[in-house]
């Protein structure tokens, strides 16, 4: 859901939470709405909100405890801070709504069929980017000292994505060696396989389709027992983030940079087939795709599903 304002002709929104009366009421406090206008500005953990508001860090513990029981606020992060394990809070939609009475309909902003609305949800998030995409760094990095060419397509991916959004607020896209280790706690949109991308390398074992390091990066599949050896294969796959079991990863890779092509190639002309379940069983949401050369330039033109 999200709330919609026009002003001198442009038009601007948030995405909202709808709470009952129940959920409402943690909110009730001046306490609890100055902590919830300090977590919209930047996320914070009880002592250093305390700092910031000026009270006693007790009263702003009992607040965040009510308030994360609410589901206004959730943990976005833990981290060590002076040598203990600190949780850090920020709100779970930026606005909050109560509702009446029922929707209306009307002229939709944005409208996803329900099928690729579902594969895309929680990247995408009422018409709001909630990813980070990272993409292999082009200087060597890496055990091989690798270049990634694959973030050329990521961008390709990246304007296919922006066609369901109703804007970007801020920067999104990161290169592996950027990458914090608090970076990896939201959801995560990975370009490139492990040779050029760390962070692929680091969820590869926990992927139903992996790149064998042992068989020259050869594709193996758990799920039909197969394994691709061609550098114009490619996945796509959607797991639990290993970092944080809330949120979730989605991976498009190749076994070479052809193969990432090939698959965010597949992603653009055959969406609706691309997001479908593995033809081996359609619960696990992973595809293998191979390139096609159709006009025999020695560049992938095109891609066709496997399994």
């Amino acid at each position: 859901m999200y709330v919609i304002t026009k002003t001198k002709g442009e038009t601007a929104s948030l995405a909202a939470k709808e709470l009952n009366a129940k959920q409402i009421k943690s909110m009730g406090s001046d306490l609890a709405q100055r902590i919830l206008f300090s977590l919209a500005e930047k996320q914070g953990y009880p002592k250093e909100l305390a700092k910031r508001l000026k009270v006693h860090e007790q009263k702003v513990y009992y607040h965040i405890r009510k308030l994360e029981k609410a589901g206004v606020i959730e943990i976005a992060r833990t981290t060590t801070v002076q040598g203990a394990k600190t949780n850090f809070y920020t709100l779970v939609d930026p606005a909050f709504v109560i509702k009446f009475k029922n929707f209306e309909t009307m002229q939709k902003i944005s409208e996803l069929e329900e099928q690729p609305a579902s594969f895309l949800e929680p990247f995408i998030d009422n018409g709001l980017l909630n990813a980070t995409i990272i993409v292999g760094s082009p200087d060597p990095h890496g055990p091989e000292k690798a270049r990634s060419r694959d973030g050329y397509y990521g961008i390709d991916f990246a304007l296919f994505l922006g066609t369901f959004l109703n804007y970007v607020p801020s920067l999104h896209v990161k290169l592996d060696t950027e990458t914090r280790t608090e970076d990896l706690q939201g959801n995560l949109i990975l370009i490139g396989g492990p040779v050029v991308n760390t962070i692929t390398e680091k969820i590869n074992h926990k992927l139903p389709i992996k790149f064998d390091r042992k068989n020259n990066w050869a594709i193996y599949s758990s799920i039909s027992g197969k394994t691709y050896h061609s550098d114009e294969m490619g996945v796509i796959e959607k797991i639990k983030n290993p970092f944080n079991p809330k949120k979730e990863i989605l991976l498009i890779a190749g076994k070479r940079y052809a193969g990432t092509k090939a698959v965010v190639t597949c992603f653009i002309k055959h969406f609706k087939e691309t997001i479908e379940g593995n033809k081996f069983d359609s619960k696990v949401p992973a595809k293998i795709i191979e390139g096609i050369d159709l006009d025999s330039d020695g560049q992938v033109d095109d891609a066709e599903i496997i399994e």
